[in-house]
């Protein structure tokens, strides 16, 4: 058994950190000891390891709890997907110093390709380990084999009309090109997923309720702002801003999006919705 400043010294993270976990019922101490202390086993130092990892890729501790207490949690899984990121990001780091010498070469090829031929089999074989099985059967069963669906993928992902989507989409990620592809490589659990949107949907049915308030009134921003921190925290911005503005933009041009949006919030909704994002990203950013 360790006591909290021997797993301080040996992990460098700090006594407070360590109350602080077990405070929130992220990392409990195995047992305390007469005298008050924390003390803490090999399976509590294998539990903070994880977390270590967890939080190397900057996420909540929140959302960590949440794997770790998950019944199907499986660590070796975990393991080698963040080991795959690990690696996906070292390679990326390479490629950067690389380009980076060849400017200071006096070569550089200008290449503002979004995701390279590496990134999109990185981005394969994480959407293959997160999506369910039967959905992987059905692909497989499609494309003949793993590898067909895989050269299928290649081939989408890297046409032209996607790199164009991807640049839309990277100025969501605040143009962070390595954000973009951890957060493609690394997506929300579902149970997560389901979370997010339940608030999503009592945000939008607040913003219902004051459709008859102007789209600058401090009520009608407010619902507006908790709308984007939502959407922020659930797709991992760094700046909700544009994702807002291109959903506002959708809403009054699309008509499928539109009568969706409106079954299920009510008429005029679509449009009241489009102007309060615009009227709110217009003075916010």
């Amino acid at each position: 058994m360790r006591t909290v400043k021997d797993v301080s010294k040996l992990t460098g993270i700090s006594v407070r950190t360590l109350h602080y976990y077990d405070e929130i019922g992220l990392l409990k101490p195995s047992m305390i000891s007469g005298a008050g202390y924390r003390l803490y086993d090999d399976k509590a130092l294998e539990d903070l390891q994880q977390i270590l990892f967890f939080r190397e890729f900057d996420m909540p501790l929140k959302n960590i709890k949440a794997i770790m207490n998950d019944p199907a949690f499986d660590r070796n899984r975990v393991l080698q997907s963040q080991r795959n990121m690990l690696v996906m990001k070292k390679e990326r780091l390479e490629r950067l110093i690389g380009s980076i010498d060849h400017i200071l070469g006096g070569k550089n090829d200008m290449d503002f390709e979004i995701f390279n031929q590496e990134d999109i089999d990185s981005i394969f074989r994480a959407q293959m380990e997160h999506m369910p099985e039967g959905q992987k059967k059905a692909m497989v069963e499609k494309f003949g084999s793993e590898e067909g669906f895989r050269q299928y993928f290649r081939e989408q992902m890297g046409s032209g009309q996607a790199q164009k989507n991807l640049k839309k989409v990277l100025e969501w990620y605040g143009g962070d090109r390595e954000a973009l592809l951890e957060s493609t490589t690394n997506p929300i659990g579902e149970e997560a997923v389901q979370a997010y949107q339940a608030r999503l949907d009592a945000v939008l049915k607040k913003l219902a309720a004051r459709k008859e308030m102007p789209v600058t009134s401090f009520e009608v921003k407010e619902v507006i702002g908790e709308y984007g921190f939502v959407t922020k925290q659930m797709f991992q911005l760094k700046e909700e801003k544009w994702l807002m503005q291109d959903l506002a933009e959708r809403y009054r041009t699309d008509p499928k999006m539109k009568e969706a949006f409106e079954r299920q919030y009510g008429e005029g909704m679509a449009e009241f919705f489009a102007e309060a994002v615009l009227e709110f990203y217009r003075e916010s950013v």
